[in-house]
């Protein structure tokens, strides 16, 4: 079935949670296991006046230690079920593309990851990047939700 497991992150509770249900699959298929977070592009989350009072360095240097800190947690959860994983920090990059791009580079043939389930307006102004990874990526995507 499943060889090559790519498992999206943000660090969220929902996040971790699906990577729990992630890291089962793997170890039940016996699956390499590679997990992804994406940062996103400074001038994409700092905008207009704020840009003077936080510099894109502080930003970078923020983005690497949380992504270090979300996959160091979902790398401990793998070894706690036995499973060696890969990690990937995707920067620059908005976080259906990053998720798509570490599929492709590390030749995985699902991805794992959560949807927060929005809907109505919210997903108008957010958008769901679940829904343009299921629709854009070229492999199969599991979606875990909320069980609440």
């Amino acid at each position: 079935m499943f060889k090559n497991m790519l498992i999206a992150t943000d660090g969220s509770e929902l996040a971790e949670s699906a990577a729990s249900q992630g890291i089962e699959l793997a170890r039940v298929l016996d699956a390499k296991l590679t997990v992804v977070t994406v940062t996103e592009p400074w001038n994409a989350v700092v905008t207009g006046e704020a840009a003077f009072g936080f510099a894109r360095a502080v930003y970078e240097n923020s983005a690497i230690e949380t992504a270090t800190t979300i996959l160091a947690r979902i790398v401990a959860m793998a070894k706690s079920a036995g499973i060696r994983c890969k990690t990937v920090h995707v920067k620059d990059r908005f976080p259906d593309e990053g998720i798509i791009a570490a599929a492709k580079d590390n030749g995985c043939d699902v991805v794992v990851m959560a949807s927060h389930g929005r809907r109505g307006l919210a997903r108008f102004l957010l958008g769901s990047v679940a829904s343009r990874v299921v629709t854009l990526n070229l492999v199969p995507v599991l979606i875990c939700r909320s069980s609440s």
